[in-house]
């Protein structure tokens, strides 16, 4: 199946998800995930109007990101989304080349961020990953150390927090990932009251291929998706 008639046939499944939620597409931002295939196929999803690209390594990442570079000129500019975990010693890979930073979940990776944007006078935006499953496996904040954690980011002014991210487990029924989604939501709408109209965390980042639309209909505004966009190895 090619990547144009993947897209097309999950648009219209985000389409229609986001209708029953009484949203629109347009709120509903697409990051294909291209952790798994070469920069040829890369490139080709690019071309095919994925504009959002998620990797979650830099050694990865790296030549597909220098080669849309290098062909700047004949290729369209991809927004690059790191949703990984990141290491606070490869800080210095991301910040400059990534626009978005999905794992923001402890403040020894902040003030990593922080130092590596005074350097290159730039700013980084960030979702803050809550673990809100409570899987051991599952990396981020436990909820509870939610609002303890952005009361310190004010301490770092070159880090601008975008919203929240979140993974669920992965359930054979979507269904069944719906609590996750709904006390994401709840969180982040809490933080917006508390907060007031000054609140910047106001998107949130969750759903993969298996669950993405549960996701839409509990207010992601940003989707991850590899294996039923942009597939998992070459040839799938």
């Amino acid at each position: 199946m090619s990547i144009q008639h993947r897209l097309q046939t999950v648009q219209a499944r985000i389409k229609a998800a986001a209708e029953r939620s009484g949203r629109t597409a347009s709120q509903i931002h697409v990051v294909g995930v291209t952790k798994y295939v070469s920069t040829e196929s890369t490139v080709a999803a690019l071309q095919a109007g994925v504009q959002e690209l998620g990797e979650n390594r830099w050694q990865v990442a790296k030549s597909k990101w220098e080669y849309i570079q290098e062909h700047s000129a004949e290729l369209p500019e991809p927004i690059w989304h790191f949703i990984g975990s990141l290491q606070s010693n490869k800080v210095k890979d991301v910040v400059g080349r990534f626009h978005y930073i999905h794992s923001l979940d402890r403040l020894s990776l902040a003030e990593a961020l922080q130092k590596q944007a005074e350097k290159l006078d730039v700013f980084v935006k960030c979702f803050i990953q809550v673990n809100v499953s409570g899987e051991q496996s599952k990396q981020g904040l436990d909820p509870e150390e939610l609002r303890g954690f952005i009361k310190a980011m004010e301490a770092f002014d070159r880090i601008e927090l975008v919203g929240l991210m979140t993974m669920a487990p992965f359930e054979l029924e979507a269904e069944e990932t719906r609590p996750v989604f709904s006390a994401l939501r709840n969180l982040r709408d809490e933080i917006l009251q508390e907060q007031g109209a000054e609140c910047t965390i106001r998107e949130l980042s969750m759903g993969m291929s298996n669950d993405f639309e549960v996701a839409i209909e509990e207010g992601a505004t940003y989707v991850r998706l590899g294996t039923i966009l942009i597939g998992t190895k070459e040839g799938e």
